[in-house]
């Protein structure tokens, strides 16, 4: 794969099919499922193999799977390299929500190392795919390069660093330094810096500063912004990237409806309504388009509130 390596980073409710379709029209390089969880997969699979079935037009496309039962994640990783045949799978040691922390997964493993060993080998020993990781900076007075070195003897091959703490969520600095030092200490594995990259001169601009990165992880940037990955790739190869007009827009949230609606039918015109509303952020008139946009139920009302606001 050409670096840099831009990936679509996972996101619980939002890195579905259809959005992952749609960012790898635009120049994902790869896409990550939401988070699938492991106790799910062993105790009823069913409704999770859902979550995580895949388009072939997706790949390269890696399952992210969380929880904190070595067995658990054993089972889930036969379950899911036998049925969904994804490029790679990948354990979420990162997520800050705190749902998982209290559940003593995501985040809340990245300072039990003896555990999160146990977790590593069950993935790895139980698929012939790429095995990654995604983690944060630290947790406590617990860093990312702590965990590294005290599991990089195992056979991962690529780590997505958050460059925030856990005590820091969503805000705050992102220190891209911390994958640097990694790339520097452990150059056979693939790092890719991820979090509060929200443009592409921003994207580029890391990339510059921190030379070492194989790539980045895009994650709220994409949000209604899936050409965010070509535009990047061209400021970075031309020096300059296209911008879309409202027209163009259109026509890619009409896409991405159809999508959702062929994946999931009626339900999926109830999940598209976040995506439109992001969609349309910027644009003179939002409030008022977003206020007709969250009630829509099928692509033919999408279509008029949009003809509508090009009309204006």
């Amino acid at each position: 794969m050409n670096k840099p390596i831009l990936a679509l980073a996972p996101m619980a409710g939002i890195t579905d099919s259809a959005f992952r379709q749609i960012c790898g029209e635009y120049g994902a390089d790869v896409t990550y499922s939401e988070m699938a969880s492991v106790s799910a997969l062993f105790y009823k699979p069913q409704k999770t193999l859902e979550l995580v079935r895949f388009n072939k037009k997706e790949s390269p496309y890696i399952v992210q799977l969380f929880g904190n039962n070595p067995k658990h994640f054993a089972v889930a990783t036969k379950i899911i390299t036998e049925k969904i045949k994804p490029e790679g799978i990948d354990i979420n040691f990162g997520c800050p929500a705190k749902k998982v922390f209290r559940h003593g997964s995501g985040c809340a493993l990245l300072s039990q190392i003896s555990l999160s060993r146990e977790i590593i080998s069950a993935v790895c020993e139980n698929t012939s795919l790429p095995v990654s990781i995604k983690i944060r900076a630290g947790l406590k007075n617990f860093s990312a390069l702590n965990f590294i070195e005290k599991t990089q003897d195992l056979p991962y091959s690529a780590i997505m660093i958050h460059g925030r703490t856990y005590e820091k969520g969503f805000s705050g600095e992102v220190d891209f330094e911390i994958g640097q030092k990694i790339k520097k200490r452990f150059p056979l594995k693939i790092i890719l810096g991820n979090g509060g990259i929200d443009s592409p001169e921003k994207a580029r601009d890391i990339l510059k500063k921190f030379p070492l990165l194989d790539g980045l992880g895009i994650a709220r940037g994409s949000w209604g912004r899936p050409f965010f990955f070509s535009q990047t790739k061209d400021l970075i190869k031309k020096g300059k990237y296209a911008t879309y007009s409202f027209p163009k827009i259109k026509k890619i949230m009409l896409r991405h409806a159809k999508l959702m609606y062929k994946d999931k039918g009626d339900r999926g015109f109830f999940e598209i309504r976040k995506h439109l509303s992001w969609y349309v952020k910027d644009f003179p008139g939002a409030k008022k388009i977003r206020k007709n946009l969250v009630l829509v139920k099928k692509s033919e009302e999408i279509e008029k509130i949009l003809s509508d606001r090009l009309r204006i």
